[in-house]
């Protein structure tokens, strides 16, 4: 399976239960960065210019967690294997029953998982942008590559589940994505993610797709998505190559870190809030879920569409019956 069956049993419960409590915004992933603190300073990554300081306490993060009622939080920052409290952190998601990606570009993770135990709520998510002379000048530090591969396989080794995570450039080659993807499944990897790049203000590089060319980018990838196992759903999947049109659903990961409540999205920098019901009532939602800010213009990110994939399954038995076969699909060949 591409997703644990106690993550979809858990998602659907927290989607019925809102739902029939008459909330109209609630999130299914909470975004927790514990720290702004990195080992690396990759050229796609806005994190490094807009970094906090100071690292979030434990009892902040776990109480983050519970004040958004999130089924599933993806622990990032910043990188969280170096983050001291990671250990205690995840020992208390497990404790609220939640269903955690820790995600991380490698480095520190060999000798930080060592401290950590495999957990059925546990995934370890790499960052991996292409094969070693790629992903190493993305990086901009030599030897990433090697790196991240060696963890990826130490992690397999002590049976964490893991998965990858990789961002399309607008100069990334399929080819080479394709000997990636053929590597990572030959590791066994249990699942794999690609998105299309999001032009970040602070980020000054021509390496980001205008809508367009994010589409004909990804129709030439349909060979790939039925030869590899990847986690993108379907319907994203559609929406990627121009089949369907989507709304964002910005409310759905909310982002959580030293700064304070992210408004208006992972990606998007408008202000920080103390609370997360402060967040929900104050920001314009109607502004980014229908696209009308010129930031959002070239926005395919699957951080917004995946849970606008999960509302229209909600609303659709075909649509969720789609989803349902597609994850039991053994896609590996």
């Amino acid at each position: 399976m591409r997703f644990q069956p106690g993550l979809y049993a858990s998602m659907t419960g927290h989607f019925i239960k809102s739902s029939l409590s008459g909330k109209k915004k609630f999130p299914l992933v909470l975004m927790l960065e514990p720290t702004h603190r990195c080992n690396l300073a990759c050229i796609g990554c806005d994190r490094i210019r807009t970094a906090a300081k100071g690292d979030l306490t434990v009892a902040e993060c776990l109480n983050a967690a519970k004040e958004c009622g999130a089924p599933v939080v993806a622990v990032t920052g910043g990188e969280p294997f170096i983050y001291p409290g990671l250990k205690d952190l995840l020992e208390g998601l497990f404790k609220m029953g939640k269903f955690v990606y820790l995600c991380t570009n490698g480095l520190a993770a060999g000798e930080g998982m060592d401290q950590l135990r495999p957990d059925p709520k546990l995934t370890l998510n790499f960052h991996i942008d292409g094969m070693q002379a790629t992903h190493d000048q993305v990086t901009n530090r030599p030897g990433t590559f090697q790196a991240a591969l060696a963890a990826v396989k130490k992690a397999k080794q002590k049976g964490f589940r893991v998965s990858t995570n990789t961002t399309v450039y607008k100069n990334s080659d399929l080819a080479e994505l394709e000997s990636l993807f053929g590597l990572l499944t030959e590791i066994k990897v249990d699942g794999m993610l690609i998105s299309p790049a999001f032009a970040y203000q602070s980020v000054e590089n021509d390496i980001f797709f205008k809508k367009e060319e994010i589409r004909d980018k990804f129709r030439r990838f349909d060979p790939l998505f039925k030869k590899f196992p990847f986690m993108n759903t379907p319907i994203y999947t559609d929406f990627l190559q121009g089949k369907r049109e989507m709304h964002c659903t910005p409310w759905g990961n909310p982002t959580y870190s030293p700064l304070g409540w992210k408004s208006p999205c992972y990606l998007i920098t408008d202000g920080y809030y103390k609370g997360f019901s402060e967040l929900i009532k104050k920001t314009d939602w109607k502004r980014f879920e229908e696209g009308l800010d010129p930031r959002c213009a070239n926005c395919m990110v699957h951080g917004g569409y995946e849970t606008t994939v999960m509302r229209i399954a909600f609303r659709s038995p075909r649509e969720m019956l789609r989803l349902a076969l597609w994850n039991v699909q053994n896609a590996r060949k």
